[in-house]
């Protein structure tokens, strides 16, 4: 087989992959018809916190985290700031300023966000995009997030997050937030 048709076969069989894999996609319009309703403006406003864990590409636990919250709206802008505590002592933070838009759709901004975060809501799920800015020892990185929230029920959403560079991903983070607790802050240290 001459190199032409093995280029023609190669950018065929990528192409197939490609149009495999982003058929296998989850649109979050498919969550339209569920319940409990997750409505981004509702649940996160008030104080509360969340408990984490970040795993590598090969599912070890690298990291754990607890993050106090804080969320505000007026009419359909929202401030939601976060403070994490990781269980290796570090503590960042993160200023949402969130918009809700018509049909269930959000944008955001945030200090270490590039660009605008998009998002949108159906039913009890929410899929929240955007580039991150991660400072990895002396160097800044940039990576896709892929964020997806799934109310449980009344009191408890449950984040699962995808964090991938060049189309790899890298890191899974999940995240629990329990608003049934009286619990505002975080215990210090997390262990």
């Amino acid at each position: 087989m001459n190199n032409r048709y093995k280029a023609i076969l190669t950018d065929g069989l990528v192409t197939c992959l490609v149009i495999f894999i982003s058929s296998c996609s989850t649109d979050v319009s498919s969550y339209e018809n569920t319940t409990p309703k997750l409505d981004i403006k509702e649940y996160f406003t008030g104080e509360f916190v969340g408990y984490a864990m970040v795993q590598d590409y090969s599912n070890k636990v690298t990291r754990r985290f607890c993050v106090e919250l804080n969320g505000t709206w007026d009419n359909n802008q929202g401030t939601l700031a976060e403070t994490f505590y990781f269980n290796d002592g570090e503590i960042t933070y993160r200023t949402w300023k969130l918009s809700k838009l018509a049909n269930g759709q959000y944008t955001g901004k945030a200090e270490d966000v590039v660009g605008i975060a998009q998002g949108k809501q159906a039913g009890y799920a929410f899929n929240w995009r955007y580039s991150l800015s991660v400072p990895i020892d002396e160097d800044t990185y940039q990576f896709t997030m892929d964020d997806w929230m799934y109310k449980l029920d009344e009191h408890r959403v449950m984040n699962k997050t995808t964090m991938s560079k060049f189309g790899i991903d890298v890191a899974e983070i999940t995240l629990l937030f329990d608003k049934s607790s009286n619990q505002k802050t975080c215990v210090k240290p997390l262990i």
